[in-house]
């Protein structure tokens, strides 16, 4: 289902519909300050799995993202010093994902690799969808490297390629090119490890 959201102004309505197939366990893909990206219910482990599965990735060997409303409840899902949690306050909402060691709070398949990617965007779409559902998204961005650019910028392209795989994909208007920076802060000395879009401020 292709579902039109209006970015300035996301309708209660339409949020309710996507956060009530995010609770039913369902895909959804979305618009963030970045790229298209797809995604479920963090803390649903089986959702998590068909998300891995549809891109391709070994949750055993890779990091995995989740996106967050805000800093207030961040402890809860990962491992952050006061040095860093002032780095994200700076940064956040913002195009960047850091790197964090997990916390207790997440399932099992989030520790094989004991570290968390956190994202706070600037999208109120995917934020009011994170608020509304009371726990984090997991996130994968939807561009691939060898991708014709308009699949993963045109929500309507983005429709025609995934809807067979996904319950909901929310028109957001076009998406970007260009990925988050991501921040290693897995200790005090944060380091840059993929420059994306934004300019980290220190």
């Amino acid at each position: 289902m292709l579902l039109k959201i209006y970015p300035e102004n996301p309708h209660p309505k339409e949020i309710h519909k996507v956060v009530q197939t995010l609770q039913d366990g369902g895909l959804v893909i979305y618009p963030t300050d970045t790229v298209y990206a797809i995604g479920c219910n963090a803390l649903n482990v089986r959702a998590v799995e068909k998300i891995c599965q549809i891109k391709g990735v070994n949750p055993q060997k890779s990091n995995l993202s989740i996106i967050c409303y805000d800093l207030s409840n961040i402890s809860a899902y990962a491992k952050v010093s006061n040095t860093v949690f002032k780095l994200m306050k700076k940064n956040l909402p913002g195009p960047f994902t850091f790197i964090l060691p997990t916390s207790n709070e997440l399932p099992k398949i989030y520790k094989n690799k004991k570290e968390v990617g956190i994202r706070v965007p600037d999208n109120a779409i995917v934020r009011e969808l994170v608020n509304v559902l009371g726990n984090p998204l997991m996130t994968m961005s939807i561009h691939d490297e060898d991708d014709i650019v308009e699949y993963s910028t045109d929500p309507e392209l983005i429709h025609e390629k995934y809807a067979d795989r996904v319950d909901i994909i929310i028109d957001g208007g076009y998406g970007g090119l260009e990925a988050s920076t991501v921040v290693d802060c897995t200790t005090d000395a944060c380091e840059i490890i993929r420059q994306g879009k934004g300019e980290l401020i220190w």
